[in-house]
């Protein structure tokens, strides 16, 4: 596989948009070499899911897009990143809150955590943010067939 690979698309920010990002992830990593039928590409799967809803939800329709960049060097790192032009940096919410949502960011902090990664937040030089993860990559390795051998037997 090749050094360095990279993929990005944008997308409106509008909810239709979050499965378009999942798939687009999905489908990335598929021609990478990640099945999409893993544990790895579930949890990228969640991930993506939740970014992509963050940045449709939380800019407040101040960013009309948001742009999924996906990542892999030298077979040893995957960062996803999804940026908007929305200036003001997730926040997180006291445990007491009592609300139906204001958890992704928690949720995907825990599931990168999870899989040995980490979680970034940065702003953009045009004034929004970007919010990324990076894993190690772990393509699972494919099972042996089992070699069978036809035996005849003499009548």
């Amino acid at each position: 596989m090749a050094d360095h690979l990279e993929a990005s698309v944008t997308l409106p920010s509008d909810p239709a948009s979050v499965s378009a990002a999942r798939a687009y992830v999905v489908g990335t990593l598929a021609e990478w070499g990640l099945p999409a039928d893993t544990e790895v590409s579930d949890t990228v799967r969640l991930i993506v899911s939740e970014l992509a809803t963050n940045a449709v939800q939380h800019t407040f329709g101040q960013s009309p897009t948001f742009t999924v960049d996906v990542e892999l060097d030298r077979d040893e790192h995957l960062r996803i990143g999804v940026t908007d032009s929305h200036p003001r940096f997730p926040r997180r919410l006291p445990a007491a809150v009592q609300q139906d949502n204001g958890r992704g960011l928690v949720i995907i902090r825990w599931l990168t955590a999870e899989c040995g990664g980490r979680l970034r937040i940065r702003p953009t030089r045009e004034g929004g943010k970007t919010i990324s993860i990076e894993l190690p990559w772990a393509v699972p390795a494919v099972p042996a067939q089992p070699v069978t051998t036809a035996v005849q037997q003499e009548p």
